[in-house]
């Protein structure tokens, strides 16, 4: 992915799939919005995988062993893969769930492979912790998997543009001002399916996922709902 001169003008972000767990029809989204925005820049906002059976909480029995998730999940993120063949993910508490037990037990890192390599992908999948973005107006935008449940506190400590995604009920825009710019924050919902049993610490939540993602077209942000039918499938449509 190349940028122009002054930064990125089409930056499209990939919200918390949780894979295996993710909605049934997040790729056909995935899809659908590449090709309506036509992105030069393509950044996975962290929790790619889900890693259940790794958690430091009570796994579900019920649910695959950790072996099985991570054939499923490698099975939709191969998937993935095709489509978006160029992305950044950032590290986030599901997806580093294998490294974070390493550590707990004291296993040294040399024992470990790397995302790429147990994931299966190719180098043209890359993470970072964070990054800061150049977009083509001229600012930038830092993105992180998910500092703060106030994304405009955040925007303000950093006095960037900032990108979230981590907080699946929580997808909005807001925005400050200083006498020298206007900053916005965007947090991105995620990607998921809230029903699978992965999810079931949320079902009495009173707030629900909120299923779609965001981009960044011309330094602008923008969100994309995956508008569901009654069946809670996508009606294909892109808005």
């Amino acid at each position: 992915m190349s940028s122009s001169a002054k930064g990125y003008s089409r930056v499209l972000t990939i919200s918390d799939l949780h894979c295996p767990w993710e909605h049934p029809d997040a790729f056909d989204f995935l899809k659908a919005l590449k090709k309506k925005i036509k992105p030069d820049f393509v950044l996975n906002l962290g929790d790619e995988a889900d890693a259940h059976a790794l958690s430091m909480h009570d796994s579900d029995p019920d649910l695959m062993s950790a072996g099985d998730e991570l054939i499923a999940a490698k099975k939709r993120l191969h998937k993935l893969e095709k489509i978006f063949p160029e992305m950044t993910l950032l590290h986030s508490n599901h997806s580093s769930l294998i490294y974070r037990r390493a550590l707990k037990h004291g296993m040294p890192r040399a024992y470990l492979k790397n995302y790429n390599q147990f994931l299966e992908v190719g180098p043209g999948w890359e993470w970072v912790d964070d990054i800061t973005i150049p977009l083509s107006d001229g600012s930038k935008a830092f993105a992180t998997h998910g500092m703060s449940a106030d994304g405009l506190k955040l925007a303000m400590q950093y006095g960037l543009h900032t990108i979230q995604g981590h907080f699946h009920s929580k997808m909005n825009i807001q925005y400050f001002s200083n006498p020298s710019s206007l900053i916005w924050s965007m947090q991105c919902g995620c990607l998921t399916k809230q029903s699978s049993l992965a999810f079931e610490y949320a079902r009495n939540f009173k707030m629900r996922f909120v299923i779609g993602t965001g981009a960044v077209i011309d330094g602008q942000p923008k969100l994309y709902i995956m508008r569901l039918d009654k069946d809670n499938r996508w009606d294909g449509t892109i808005v």
